[in-house]
């Protein structure tokens, strides 16, 4: 006699991309209400530009490294909604963040391991105290760094600039360059340096790189910082 579990249906899991979560009404509005809080309370864009950026540059990161195609579409999915949870509140935003994906993932019936995959890569993308530990949240951590340019301050009192603003809006350029043979990441970008001086971009950013270079290890790799065509780390 066969066991009774032997005739149940196995599930089938969907392939759940990028433009699937894209599509997600309940992602699209929280990204919109996330963008909207941050802006209110004087940060950077958050919205769709960034998330875009971020989750493209994830899975770029991740092929020209040669990850197989499944992983680097998880990461493009977490690069997409890995912001989304400050939609709640700019604290532990990496956490909501990953409890709202978990939601909107299980409803496009996405597989429970895959999800996990992206909520840990959700939930460990922020500096204060993420951890990178696999290769789709490393990805996602570099990517989510690499995006300084000026296009993202949104005050238009250049008087009022804070150093944040000041920083992303003297840099007028940023390009990860991934090399998969010598599997090195090098973030270049050029600042004007009549709006900020250098140090002011390492008195910010210095926690964001060290994340990034503990990034690249798990990716076996190395991480570079070039500003204005000089070698920093």
């Amino acid at each position: 006699m066969s066991d009774a579990h032997d005739d149940a249906p196995t599930q089938q899991w969907a392939r759940v991309t990028v433009e699937d979560v894209a599509s997600d009404p309940n992602v699209t509005a929280y990204i919109e209400v996330a963008d909207e809080y941050l802006g209110a309370i004087g940060y950077t864009e958050h919205g769709f530009r960034h998330a875009n950026l971020v989750a493209h540059i994830s899975g770029n990161i991740l092929r020209r490294l040669g990850y197989d195609e499944r992983t680097c579409e998880l990461g493009e999915v977490a690069g997409f909604m890995h912001d989304m949870g400050n939609c709640i509140g700019r604290d532990h935003h990496g956490v909501s963040s990953a409890l709202l994906a978990r939601t909107s993932l299980t409803a496009l019936q996405m597989d429970p391991r895959e999800i996990a995959h992206v909520m840990n890569a959700m939930g460990n993308h922020e500096e204060d105290f993420g951890t990178p530990a696999n290769p789709i949240g490393a990805a996602t951590i570099i990517a989510d760094k690499s995006d300084v340019h000026h296009t993202r301050v949104r005050n238009p009192d250049h008087a009022s600039f804070d150093i944040h603003d000041r920083v992303n809006f003297s840099a007028k350029r940023s390009f990860l360059r991934v090399d998969g043979e010598a599997r090195t990441l090098s973030l270049e970008i050029d600042i004007d340096t009549e709006q900020s001086q250098v140090m002011e971009y390492f008195e910010i950013f210095l926690s964001r790189m060290q994340m990034c270079r503990a990034a690249a290890v798990v990716l076996d790799s190395d991480f570079h910082l070039i500003i204005n065509g000089t070698k920093l780390l």
